[in-house]
């Protein structure tokens, strides 16, 4: 269980000694979407930046706590609590994101059911940065992806989409297969 105030206050204070803290929103919105299902949402750190952008949000998280702190911090965006692998909104979004190692807070073997949870809502593309050195690989992820009905398009080494050349982090673009 994690305090939600507590780690959107890191954020917080990052942001006001003059960090962008909003590199994975930019990213999102290269894609132009007009809805984007912030999975693993957290504390709604990304899902209400791109909300500011006129964008349609809907924030999905397991923990209580972090979904608290993005109620409190933006009522109008509808955060959903829900684990990842059962989420079924019954609707697709023009990008799915997830940002923040979401596929590293996973139990361990669970991360192939995460993927196909969050899949089912891609309309276009999914989006996900995660380290790699910490027990789930790109290959893994890649193959999850597939089994999911969906095909790497972009990898980059960073949310500003700094050159793959392996490494221990990838910001990660799959596509709808076909």
């Amino acid at each position: 269980m994690w305090n939600g105030a507590e780690y959107q206050a890191r954020f917080d204070e990052l942001a006001a000694s003059g960090v962008d803290v909003h590199g994975e929103a930019t990213f999102v919105r290269a894609y132009g979407p007009t809805s984007v299902l912030d999975a693993g949402c957290g504390t709604g750190r990304v899902g209400i930046e791109l909300a500011r952008h006129g964008i349609e949000v809907v924030g999905a998280d397991v923990d209580a706590s972090m979904l608290a702190t993005a109620r409190a911090k933006a009522p109008e965006i509808d955060w959903v609590e829900s684990d990842l692998a059962a989420l079924d909104l019954g609707r697709v979004f023009d990008v799915v994101v997830m940002a923040g190692n979401v596929p590293l807070f996973t139990p361990p073997g669970t991360q192939g059911a995460l993927v196909a949870g969050v899949a089912r809502h891609v309309d276009t593309v999914l989006v996900a940065g995660f380290g790699l050195d910490r027990g789930y690989s790109a290959d893994e992820y890649d193959r999850h992806c597939a089994d999911a009905g969906l095909e790497l398009a972009e990898r980059y080494a960073t949310w500003d989409r700094a050159e793959f050349r392996g490494g221990d982090y990838a910001v990660s673009v799959h596509r709808r297969a076909g």
